[in-house]
């Protein structure tokens, strides 16, 4: 088998193609996300806080010296980014149980054999009148 063959049959098994529609809207997902906490949240708790724009918060390790840039951590970028991920996880936590709940409701739902045919019914009938 050749690989280009092998590789056409796993790229078209469901499972991939169902990944790949899921990664991308993922990553749809996550720009959203992205500019809910970027546009919206953060300014909102910038104000909150006393007017303070997250993405300037930096702890400076090294000033800058002529040429060379100063070092500094950049926590303010970092807790955008976990904002980012808390509201990500949530949003992924209510999916999942939303889809646990609709996967224990069909479950719990009794299964209602389905009715024999009218001929049975009726052979049936004759069986228990000649036991008579």
């Amino acid at each position: 088998m050749s690989i280009v063959k092998e590789f056409k049959e796993f790229a078209m098994k469901g499972n991939v193609v169902d990944l790949a529609v899921g990664l991308i809207i993922g990553a749809g997902f996550g720009k959203i996300v992205s500019s809910l906490v970027n546009d919206i949240i953060m300014p909102a708790v910038g104000v909150v806080v006393g007017g303070v724009n997250f993405k300037e918060l930096v702890f400076t390790l090294k000033e800058a010296v002529d040429t060379h840039q100063a070092v500094t951590i950049k926590y303010g970028m970092f807790l955008q980014t976990l904002f980012d991920f808390i509201i990500v996880a949530f949003c992924v936590f209510i999916i999942v149980k939303a889809m646990n709940a609709a996967k224990r409701k069909e479950e719990l739902a009794p299964v209602i054999p389905p009715a024999p045919p009218k001929n049975e019914v009726l052979l049936e009938e004759i069986r228990d009148l000649l036991k008579k």
